[in-house]
């Protein structure tokens, strides 16, 4: 079965440089081995089927508008495993990432102690656009501006973890992990037993304790509500699954009212009033009175409740000012800054483009580097430079002249790589990893493995499900 796998092109989580097999996927290796390419595909098909029976889709925009595909997400068979040690390492870095970037969010919205010390340029926090002038002074709920956050690790070809991106606005995908497991349970519960794989059932039951714990009433059983823009948003599954596996209602912005500064639900039964909005909702069209005017996503006065400290919302609107990917290059300063501590995960060596000096070197080298918009997500805007041809380069290039501070630069790096089953049998093909951190008041807890995402396309680094990128369960050993 991986006679004719390549495992020399990028650090492959099966196998090391030699072909032999890592110790904490021997038994995995075994299994597959024993079942054949045959029975495996039979098995994917059939997961395939049941996420489409499901409703498990994401929709895919090809950037006409009122133009898009909805799809199943692509689900690999064959699971990612980190043994503990790994795990360890990759969990504390992140506790210590979050913490850092909620006490930069409220410093910048409070007392700005770390612009004053000129750690980051004051321009680049308050011309930002994810920068909201709303919040400033806003007391949020035990200071908790990000309760959930999703961020994005690759390793590079030594095996070394980076922290590609944060995603602290309205971080999605965590559907999928619990998806994914369910299914493979199904397929593989003796082999998940005899590898003692982390359990990740009970994580819901944290997240929502947490969203329960941020109320700003003394109730015993606050009302959490989940706010989606509605079914015609990409993540829209994501949005039910989460709201029937939390036990809350799923709402859009009609369905809830803002009346003397509080916020209440429209039910059967008459108005309740709701004590935790967690939104899916973009800051912009939260709120009509006070951002999009021509929003219908939003609650009108919901803003206003928020200030008035009568509901809280989850994630605090203006978060995004710290996962913006030029404020990300200061990440390691904020914890240094916060924590007086070192950062665990590092940063990928990041350009920012506003600097005369990268600039320069970016423009000279750009066929070697792979160039971000700051303002977009997802995979979109975005230059791969040693796939690109040289008038995607050179396109991209009067972008870069054009607004320079629109954009960051990294160099290319080759993500490990996870044999994935594809239609010409198991083949290496690239990762990254999305695990997600649940932060109330006095602790964090990191969901144990996260999603991992795999480009299917051969020679592709581009892992987002919105560029057509499928999934994988990820075992976290003990």
């Amino acid at each position: 079965m991986f006679s004719e796998y390549d495992f020399e092109s990028s650090f492959d989580e099966m196998f090391d440089e030699q072909g032999g097999i890592r110790n904490h996927y021997e038994q995995i290796h075994s299994q597959l081995s024993e079942m054949g390419e045959s029975e495996l595909a039979e098995l994917q098909a059939a997961m395939q089927k049941y996420m489409m029976k499901q409703g498990v889709t994401f929709t895919l925009y090809n950037g006409n508008e009122g133009n898009s595909l909805e799809r199943t997400i692509p689900v690999d068979i064959i699971p990612r495993v980190i043994p503990a040690p790994e795990w360890s390492l990759i969990e504390k870095g992140i506790k210590q990432r979050v913490t850092a970037m909620n006490q930069f969010i409220r410093d910048v919205y409070h007392e700005q102690v770390i612009l004053r010390e000129g750690i980051i340029p004051r321009k680049m926090v308050v011309s930002n656009p994810y920068f909201l002038t709303e919040m400033m002074g806003v007391k949020v709920p035990g200071d908790v501006y990000i309760p959930l956050s999703g961020i994005d690790l690759i390793r590079d070809e030594s095996g070394q973890y980076y922290v590609l991106e944060d995603n602290l606005r309205t971080p999605s995908g965590l559907s999928y992990i619990y998806k994914n497991r369910a299914w493979m349970k199904r397929l593989f519960q003796e082999l998940m037993t005899k590898h003692k794989v982390r359990p990740i059932d009970k994580s819901l039951n944290s997240l929502l304790s947490i969203l329960r714990s941020l109320s700003p009433t003394n109730k015993k059983n606050p009302v959490v509500v989940l706010l989606t823009p509605g079914c015609y948003n990409s993540a829209y599954f994501e949005h039910t699954f989460l709201a029937q596996q939390l036990g809350i209602p799923l709402v859009e912005g009609k369905d809830l009212k803002v009346i003397n500064q509080k916020v209440y639900m429209k039910t059967i039964k008459g108005l309740q009033q709701v004590d935790v909005v967690y939104r899916r909702v973009d800051d912009e069209f939260l709120d009509p009175l006070c951002f999009r005017a021509d929003s219908l996503l939003g609650v009108p006065g919901i803003m206003n409740a928020y200030r008035a400290g009568n509901v809280a919302l989850a994630n605090a609107p203006g978060t995004g000012i710290a996962d913006d990917k030029a404020i990300y290059t200061y990440v390691p300063d904020m914890i240094r800054f916060y924590l007086n501590e070192e950062p665990i995960l590092k940063n990928i060596p990041t350009y920012v483009l506003s600097r005369e000096n990268d600039l320069r070197y970016v423009l000279a080298h750009l066929p070697e580097m792979v160039v971000k918009e700051t303002a977009l997500s997802g995979g979109y805007g975005m230059l791969i430079g040693p796939s690109s041809t040289q008038q995607e380069i050179a396109e991209f290039k009067r972008k870069i002249v054009q607004a320079p501070e629109k954009y960051i630069a990294q160099p290319t790096i080759n993500l490990s790589s996870v044999p994935s089953l594809v239609s010409d049998g198991i083949k290496g093909r690239h990762v990254d990893l999305r695990p997600f951190a649940f932060m109330g008041t006095n602790e964090i807890e990191v969901l144990p493995g996260g999603l991992t995402r795999v480009a299917l396309k051969e020679g592709s680094l581009v892992v987002n499900s919105s560029q057509g990128g499928g999934s994988k369960d990820t075992w976290v050993l003990y």
